[in-house]
């Protein structure tokens, strides 16, 4: 019976990455089709992808997510560090509301968030473009930023802290030379972590950017409109591959930052 009902788990959870990848997986396949029509597969050919880098609007959609993602995701990372600092070290009268605030714009809808940004934007009356999209991209990376480091702040205790005071470190130098290099893989992980949704980001991008400011996601979504194309499956393919290789850099900071809490506690 135990057997039976393990073999039973097994064979759903393998139909379940069946069901999840499968899409993703046909999409990469006929990223290398040699027909434009997605329906038959005529060949294999690296033609798109030749395409893809030889159209300037995309490659112009790819610089804007590239900085508008590292601007956002440095600023981020910094609000971020600072705010699980802030927490960890002082008693805040009302930490329990202000952590609740914090962890808000990880859970509401992305699209209430978006129409909030838009409508706090058209308030201020400030122009749609780079820097609104900047704006909002650090009001939803950052607390995402703040509980990666606030877990590795949790784990590290205050004892190394104690000490390097009581050795005669001031607070500046107790955090420049010990608790920053202790939390470093975090914050690393933390920025790549920011990077991710900002490259990802399309619901909220939607609402906030100009005519000026098209990311890649807003792009894929122009060309979908008109028809799926192998080259946007090109550009999906190009994509999905760098999102799993920030996922996983950043994985691998996490493990490395754990491994070494284990070793120092």
């Amino acid at each position: 019976m135990k057997t039976l009902r393990r073999n039973a788990l097994s064979g759903y959870s393998w139909l379940m990455l069946v069901f999840l990848y499968l899409p993703i997986l046909i999409l990469v396949l006929y990223s290398f089709n040699d027909s434009r029509i997605n329906a038959t597969w005529t060949g294999f050919t690296w033609k798109w992808y030749v395409s893809l880098f030889e159209n300037r609007q995309v490659m112009q959609a790819l610089m804007n997510s590239m900085t508008i993602g590292v601007i956002s995701s440095v600023i981020a990372t910094v609000l971020g560090t600072a705010a699980a600092l802030a927490v960890k070290h002082y008693s805040l009268r009302w930490s329990n509301i202000f952590n609740g605030l914090m962890y808000l714009p990880i859970v509401i809808p992305e699209i209430m968030m978006g129409l909030a940004m838009l409508v706090l934007f058209s308030q201020v009356h400030m122009e749609l473009g780079k820097v609104t999209l900047i704006l909002a991209h650090v009001t939803f990376s950052m607390p995402y930023v703040m509980v990666i480091i606030s877990g590795r702040l949790a784990d590290m205790g205050k004892e190394l802290e104690e000490a390097s005071q009581d050795l005669g470190a001031t607070p500046w130098e107790t955090l420049r030379y010990v608790t920053l290099p202790l939390i470093m893989p975090g914050i690393i992980a933390g920025f790549l972590m920011a990077f991710t949704l900002s490259l990802d980001d399309f619901i909220i991008s939607f609402f906030v950017a100009g005519p000026n400011s098209t990311t890649l996601p807003l792009y894929i979504y122009g060309l979908v409109k008109r028809g799926v194309s192998p080259e946007v499956n090109a550009l999906s393919t190009l994509l999905i591959v760098s999102t799993v290789l920030l996922v996983v850099v950043a994985e691998i900071f996490r493990r490395k930052d754990s491994k070494n809490n284990q070793s120092i506690f």
